[in-house]
């Protein structure tokens, strides 16, 4: 008992002391592209541009944040995920679907102020279901038939670009009426009102909410709880986990399912709470940058939030970009994202250690 509490204080020491490296690069990154920022657009940028392009940054990060949460619980159990884009894009069309045809015929029962506020949480409630059926798939064909992981993520990929180009072509591209609209924006009272802060961090929406909560809970429960040990474990040397008695089989399972309902916060977020309407290939990759921001963060939580947000400022500040400075072809800040993705992986993936046993298939003897 004594030195495994030894060993998981060292683990924790760790970490924490690698994370100062982390936060110093964050913050050198995010001063040099507020400097190119004012430098584009020629100190235009001030007071509440400066607020705005912030809590944007947030808002931008909030499914970067859940595809990077999936990856972490995935892979921390050594089950490589590329089909969190596949989950994502089903989770957003199920979730606008459901929200758009429960109101119709909720509102004829009830007020449609009332009705807009159900349709929503039955749309939540489907996108996640969605999300977490395709894991289950993802799960059995990794997990009880062993199949390459690679392919198994991208099929899952494949068969949801299908699913929701064909419901989009069949059931959503005609004219439909006006839907409920999306999550109102929920001031936290007395902390939205504190001066630059609260705009920023407290004027959001309830799924962005949920990533601040969820960032503390995932990392509590991967390095301080009985499970988190488990997963980590089964992550890195299942067929000592399997000796100890610890069911890898298992703890897979709940770990891809429970990322899963994870990604599809992350899809959901596209039709619930940043636009009430479905295009096929909406997630426009945002997946697989969270896949990104996950190899950033090492695997952790905290880090794969980091990286979520480094992602989320190069979004804002492409929408800064076009409102100030509109003679710049829209698509050069577009490419921002997609370049920090690059840098990042480029700087960043050769010196990131995954779990040990991630994407290989455990073989009980």
């Amino acid at each position: 008992m004594s030195t495994t509490t030894n060993i998981t204080k060292l683990q924790r020491r760790s970490l924490r002391g690698a994370w100062w490296v982390t936060w110093l690069l964050t913050a050198f990154g995010l001063f040099a592209a507020w400097v190119l920022l004012n430098l584009v657009i020629g100190g235009q940028c001030k007071g509440d541009c400066v607020i705005g392009t912030l809590a944007q940054m947030f808002r931008v990060a909030t499914p970067i944040a859940f595809a990077a949460f999936c990856g972490v619980l995935c892979e921390r159990a050594g089950v490589t995920d590329i089909g969190i884009e596949g989950k994502m894009l089903m989770a957003a069309m199920v979730a606008y679907a459901v929200n758009l045809f429960s109101y119709q015929w909720l509102k004829d029962f009830m007020d449609p102020a009332t009705a807009g506020n159900v349709s929503r949480l039955l749309a939540l409630a489907g996108g996640l279901i969605s999300a977490l059926l395709l894991a289950g798939l993802h799960a059995v064909l990794s997990i009880h038939f062993k199949a390459d992981q690679i392919i198994s993520g991208t099929v899952i990929n494949i068969l949801a670009i299908g699913v929701t180009g064909y419901c989009y072509r069949q059931f959503l591209a005609e004219n439909l009426p006006a839907g409920p609209g999306t999550f109102p924006l929920m001031p936290i009272p007395l902390l939205s009102d504190i001066p630059v802060i609260g705009p920023i961090f407290f004027q959001q929406k309830p799924l962005t909410y949920l990533m601040f909560i969820l960032v503390f809970v995932i990392y509590y429960i991967l390095f301080y709880t009985p499970w988190g040990l488990r997963t980590r474990a089964v992550g890195e040397h299942p067929r000592a986990a399997d000796t100890l008695g610890i069911n890898v089989y298992r703890t897979r399972y709940i770990n891809v399912l429970w990322g899963g309902v994870v990604a599809g916060l992350g899809g959901v977020w596209f039709t619930l709470e940043a636009v009430d309407v479905f295009n096929p290939l909406m997630t426009n990759g945002l997946g697989f940058i969270g896949l990104a921001a996950m190899i950033f963060g090492k695997w952790s939580p905290f880090g794969a939030m980091v990286g979520a947000l480094i992602f989320g400022l190069g979004n804002s500040v492409t929408s800064t970009v076009s409102i100030f400075r509109p003679d710049i072809p829209s698509q050069i800040p577009q490419m921002l994202p997609y370049l920090l993705t690059i840098i990042i992986l480029t700087g960043v993936v050769g010196r990131a250690v995954p779990p040990a046993a991630d994407g290989t298939p455990y073989e009980k003897n």
